[in-house]
């Protein structure tokens, strides 16, 4: 058996989950930032003042980008799985 195929969807792999990922981890860092910056120049430290902004923002960035976070997961699991098709023992 040849390792590139392997390679490949294990490349494609990374790719995708790094793609499907970075918008939710970024609207969480920006709200975070944001949240940070807001309570060091208000002096106010409150644990829900940091942690409701980063949920609604991770929430809003789940419905904002779901469908084509799903697509692209979809198209990953179809690409892996025609894969196993051509992998000769």
């Amino acid at each position: 058996m040849e390792i590139e195929p392997f390679l490949r969807v294990a490349g494609l792999g990374i790719e995708t989950a790094m793609m499907v990922s970075a918008p939710v981890l970024l609207s969480g860092l920006v709200a975070g930032v944001a949240v940070s910056i807001f309570q060091a120049a208000t002096q106010i430290n409150d644990a829900a003042l940091a942690f409701i902004p980063k949920v609604t923002a991770t929430v809003v960035s789940l419905l904002v980008f779901g469908n084509w976070m799903t697509s692209k997961m979809t198209y990953f699991a179809v690409f892996a799985f025609e894969q196993i098709a051509l992998v000769h023992p």
